[in-house]
């Protein structure tokens, strides 16, 4: 079949990719062999809102079958980067090809050096991927993220807060001023400035709050007794998919080791499980993150690896 490639141009476009990743999700068994719509909504009103950016029509590219369907995505997430969606009825090596050799025209970025670089991610389990990008002098370079998925049917860990502190949705007022804080400490850490400046400004979390799929009952927190956000992992919930997406989970430093994450983690999942969500999934970068994640039923996953080249 001959496919048409051509920039991504309009919001039709962005709600186009949403349900072909919908689509390519149910195709590949719920695995993460594209991206889930809520990376690309996280993605889309905080990566490009707030970080890099991006104009999407110079960024965003498609491939359709002669009807007009959907049948590849190539974006970056970060700068310098190549995320590939593909539908796996239409995946050949040909196309393979033909999306890195756009990616590598449109999508590289020079390091600190000024050398030109392009990151494509691949997982460990696509042979197809790995062997073209080999082929054309890629290295794997760089930590992997952990893919982690666990069912809803699975039984649910209690665990509770730690006294004093409480598990709940985030609330109205003054304290998204203070999980705009929280998160500054928990990224950011010894960084006391980046921790104000989020608070001072907060228009970066309105803007991730404008993300389609976001949830005020789904942004858990935990709160430590003196009123502080010490906690809190936010929830992406596809109720066509019935799959959720934890992004991000993290804990300001002078509450961790208290089980506050696993605690908002567990929350999360009792909620998901009442609003009929059948799979979760979250990444994992460090082995912190992975013990925490594995402990409440986050055990199977996959690797996404960075595979590297210099141009």
């Amino acid at each position: 079949m001959k496919l048409t490639t051509r920039a991504y141009r309009d919001e039709e476009d962005y709600w186009r990719i949403r349900q072909f990743l919908r689509e390519v999700l149910l195709l590949n068994e719920r695995c993460e062999w594209s991206w889930l719509v809520a990376r690309l909504d996280y993605w889309r009103w905080h990566g490009v809102e707030n970080l890099d950016h991006f104009r999407l029509e110079e960024v965003v590219f498609l491939w359709e079958t002669p009807d007009g369907r959907l049948a590849a995505v190539v974006n970056p997430e970060g700068k310098g980067e190549a995320h590939l969606q593909v539908d796996p009825r239409l995946r050949t090596p040909e196309l393979e090809e033909e999306m890195l050799s756009l990616a590598e025209r449109r999508l590289t970025s020079p390091d600190s050096e000024g050398r030109l670089k392009l990151c494509v991610w691949a997982t460990d389990r696509d042979d197809l991927r790995r062997d073209a990008l080999a082929r054309r002098g890629y290295v794997k370079s760089g930590w992997p993220e952990h893919l982690r998925r666990r069912t809803l049917a699975e039984p649910i860990l209690d665990a509770p807060p730690p006294s004093g502190y409480t598990v709940r949705a985030l609330g109205e007022g003054a304290e998204l001023l203070e999980r705009c804080y929280a998160s500054g400490l928990a990224f950011h850490e010894g960084d006391i400035q980046i921790a104000a400046d989020n608070r001072a400004d907060v228009s970066w979390y309105r803007s991730i709050q404008n993300a389609p799929l976001y949830r005020r009952d789904l942004d858990i927190v935990a709160i430590a007794p003196d009123g502080a956000v010490a906690s809190f992992c936010t929830i992406w919930f596809d109720d066509v998919t019935r799959t959720a997406c934890f992004e991000p989970v993290s804990t300001v430093p002078a509450h961790q080791r208290r089980g506050l994450a696993r605690a908002a983690l567990c929350e999360g999942l009792r909620r998901l499980k009442r609003l009929g969500a059948t799979m979760a999934y979250v990444g994992g970068y460090s082995p912190a993150a992975n013990a925490l994640y594995a402990s409440v039923g986050f055990a199977e996953y996959g690797l996404l690896e960075p595979w590297v080249k210099e141009f």
